[in-house]
Formats: C-alpha cells, sequence, structure tokens
C-alpha cells in the first residue's frame, strides 16, 4: 500500500438534534481524536435550518482539540446573511470551510442570492480573502440534478477556478469512477487535490434510502449480497468492512490524496477502517 503519511484523512458529523445526540458526539469525539484526523467537517441544512446545531457542533470539536470546517450551503440565503456566518466563524478560530450549494427547502421557491456554489466560493474569497481554505462537493458518478456528466464536470471546474482549495466527493462503491472523474477534470485544467468520500456500510436500508436521494450508485452484486442478509447485521456488517476496506485500499494504492470518511456520528466504523488501513 502507498505510504500515506502525506495523505489528508478527515471525518464527517450532523448536529445533534437531541441531548442524547450531544453525549454521543462527545463520545465519538474522544475516540475520533485518537487517531488524529486533519479535521472533522459538520453538515448544515438546506436554506440554513440547522445553522445553530452545526455552529454548536462545530465548537465542540474545537473544543476537543481537532480542527472543524462548517458546511456552508448557499442556496436560499443572501450575501449578507453568508457574510454574518463567515464572520462568526472566522471570530470562533475557524479556518476551513466546505462550501456547497445546497438544496432549497422545500415549498420555497426562491434559490435567494445564490445558484451555485462557484457563486459562494467567489464570495468567500471577496469577504475574507485566503483566511479560509476551501473544500467543495465533486460528484464522480454525477449530481442527480446534472444533464450530463460534461455538465457536471464544467460545474466542477468552475468551483476550482473560483478558489476552492479542494474537493471532497459524493460517496461510491467503484473505484474506477473516482479515478475517471480525476482523469476527466485534469483534461480540464483542474488540479485541486480530489479526496474520495467513504461511506461505512453497516446498514443496508439506510444505505440504499441515503444513495436513491444523493444518486450514489450501489453495484449490483454488492445490493445482491446484502439483500440476502436480510435481518442479519452481523452478516451485513462484516460484509460492507471488507467491501469498504478494499475499496479504500484500492483508492490509496491508486493515488488518492487521502480520504473523508462519513462517520454519522459514530466512531466504532470510521476506527476500525483507520486501523486496518494503518492510517497512523
Amino acid at each position: 500500500m502507498t505510504n500515506t503519511n502525506n495523505h489528508s484523512f478527515s471525518c464527517e458529523f450532523f448536529p445533534p438534534k437531541t441531548d442524547k445526540g450531544k453525549e454521543n458526539i462527545e463520545a465519538t469525539l474522544i475516540e475520533l481524536k485518537k487517531l488524529n484526523p486533519d479535521y472533522i467537517s459538520c453538515t448544515y441544512g438546506a436554506g440554513g435550518t440547522t445553522q445553530d446545531g452545526t455552529f454548536e457542533t462545530i465548537q465542540t470539536i474545537m473544543q476537543h482539540g481537532i480542527s472543524a470546517a462548517p458546511h456552508i450551503t448557499c442556496i436560499g440565503s443572501t450575501r449578507e446573511k453568508i457574510s454574518g456566518l463567515l464572520q462568526q466563524y472566522k471570530n470562533a478560530g475557524v479556518s476551513r470551510i466546505v462550501a456547497l450549494r445546497g438544496d432549497l427547502p422545500e415549498g420555497m421557491e426562491d434559490p435567494g442570492e445564490f445558484q451555485f456554489a462557484n457563486e459562494l466560493i467567489e464570495f468567500i474569497r471577496k469577504e475574507t480573502g485566503t483566511h479560509f481554505h476551501i473544500e467543495v462537493a465533486a460528484y464522480p458518478e454525477m449530481h442527480p440534478q446534472s444533464n450530463n456528466m460534461q455538465d457536471e464536470l464544467l460545474h466542477f471546474s468552475r468551483k476550482a477556478e473560483a478558489g476552492a482549495d479542494a474537493a471532497i466527493t459524493q460517496y461510491f462503491y467503484n473505484a474506477d469512477a473516482w479515478a475517471r472523474f480525476v482523469e476527466d477534470s485534469e483534461r480540464l485544467g483542474v488540479t485541486i487535490p480530489i479526496v474520495p468520500g467513504i461511506y461505512p456500510i453497516t446498514n443496508y436500508k439506510q444505505l440504499a434510502r441515503f444513495s436513491a436521494s444523493c444518486g450514489a450508485e450501489i453495484p449490483r452484486w454488492i445490493t445482491t449480497r446484502l439483500e440476502g442478509y436480510g435481518d442479519d447485521l452481523d452478516s451485513i456488517r462484516a460484509f460492507g468492512f471488507d467491501v469498504t476496506l478494499q475499496l479504500c485500499e484500492q483508492l490509496i494504492d491508486a493515488g488518492a490524496p487521502g480520504l473523508h470518511f462519513y462517520s454519522m456520528n459514530r466512531a466504532e466504523p470510521t476506527v476500525r477502517l483507520w486501523h486496518e488501513l494503518n492510517l497512523g
């Protein structure tokens, strides 16, 4: 396996909605801190629906001595609101942001003052210069709202041109999809690191639901095996771990600049993969 000393390894949380969820975050952070991740990001609701929860979670992550990266979505928002958020995070000592277009909240027709993520990135650079390291999203299997892969690549290249420093991909289970996306991006002159997003398989029904909404493809051979296990959670998790581990190994050997684990506020799946991959 390729030496991983110069790679970036990170995790992703979502804002907890209950006191029990907040307690779980604390316990998870204690375990993940032992891994010394480069940063932990935290998601952000459409139209700012979880803005307060995101900021609170970012503060909790930083209190554990871990670098934190809040997601900021621009759809349905305004320049004034985004400017206020940027200042809030800057004052809190945050130096990394995940800048996203986001989804228009249900029932809201006006997209606001931003149409696309590249406009948000341009605004962040105008407001804060180089203060923030900006991560953006990449979709090796195409965003569900894109017309075709060529449009997807052009959208991605605009984000890089606007000032993005790196990208995190939607999760996938076909390493060739990532490799081809990187090659096609490089042909367009995009040279920023494209870090694969990794979603450990622990719950098939949840995975199928997420994948249907975000456009991530689950290869048929994986679906067939997972469906065959029925409600046998131990077998699902054992098989899912092997599949995810093999994918991570393939990606690192193929030259991936790191891995971003969609940890879902849980430590165990990420910790197992981290140790098995000897990420250090």
